[in-house]
């Protein structure tokens, strides 16, 4: 079971860039290729053919295809976002055919779906709903979401919720690229690294507040990932493309990365070239780094709600 809104955290998370907020779209095309955004998004199908009917291709080379397919991928326009609904806001017009995404801009649960359609390109196809956790609408639980969390997701005049549920059902239910290999191993993989997204974050949230330095769980938690993301030598990702494996763990990984350097002068890419990697990678992605938040509100908030001086 996920937390309650009410006990999540604001949002993300870690940057290994000091220029903040500003960011370098499709980095990887610009630093690296002289053909346009369209002529790489036409060749996409192209770039998983050759993958698929080349199994024994170089790890370096499948690593740059696989680099090259995310980067595109996730290339869209920076949409201009939508104001957090409070107390006083008008419910929109419910069930109208019109799908719609509930989140918060601070929670890393409502994130991980906000990447899924932003990853699959569906910016015109989810409207995106905020809704402001400290003094939300009664109408959202009202009528729209009797359990009143977010995410939750209006699509077909339902409406689901549960992050790691809704990644999968955007996954299916709309186009774009799939979020989930169709490799049976790495599909195990991935279903062994979702059931274990909660005692990770639990570890380290509890974690957090303790005195003196990292506990072994923290440690034994942070290896357990760079295992993982040792398995697959075809890309710097869990499976080695970018999949909701990698979309579950982002928000957390990356605010963890950002509380521990702060509050236990702990670095948890140290010793672990892995993880290192798979945040330089995660970063490079436009779908995930337009949703997160200055770092500097994060560390402030997490230290007021825990106590910490």
């Amino acid at each position: 079971m996920e937390k309650t809104v009410s006990s999540i955290l604001p949002s993300p998370l870690t940057f290994s860039r000091t220029n903040f907020p500003e960011r370098s779209h499709n980095c990887f095309l610009k630093s690296r290729s002289p053909f346009s955004l369209p002529f790489y998004k036409s060749k996409l199908g192209s770039f998983a053919t050759h993958l698929h009917r080349n199994p024994k291709l170089k790890p370096e080379r499948r690593f740059k295809f696989f680099a090259m397919a995310a980067a595109v991928a996730s290339s869209y326009t920076k949409e201009e976002l939508p104001p957090s609904l409070d107390a006083t806001a008008e419910p929109p017009s419910l069930f109208d055919g019109t799908t719609r995404l509930y989140i918060s801009y601070v929670c890393p649960f409502a994130q991980r779906t906000w990447i899924a359609r932003n990853y699959k390109g569906l910016q015109d196809k989810i409207k995106l709903v905020p809704i402001d956790l400290q003094n939300r609408p009664a109408w959202y639980k009202e009528k729209v979401y009797s359990v009143n969390k977010v995410p939750s997701l209006e699509h077909n005049n339902e409406v689901k919720g549960e992050s790691l549920d809704l990644l999968k059902y955007i996954d299916e239910h709309f186009e774009g690229p799939s979020l989930l290999p169709d490799d049976p191993e790495k599909k195990k993989l991935a279903e062994e690294l979702l059931a274990f997204t909660d005692s990770f974050n639990g570890a380290l949230y509890r974690d957090l507040p303790a005195k003196g330095g990292v506990s072994e769980e923290v440690d034994a938690a942070f290896n357990k990932i760079e295992e993982h993301l040792s398995k697959f030598d075809d890309g710097p990702f869990f499976l080695g493309q970018f999949s909701l494996v990698d979309i579950a763990y982002a928000p957390f990984i990356e605010r963890f990365q950002l509380l521990f350097a702060d509050i236990k002068n702990y670095d948890i890419t140290k010793g672990r070239p892995k993880l290192a990697l798979w945040i330089e990678e995660l970063n490079k992605i436009d779908a995930y780094s337009h949703t997160r938040i200055n770092p500097q509100e994060l560390i402030a908030t997490t230290k007021k709600r825990f106590g910490i001086n």
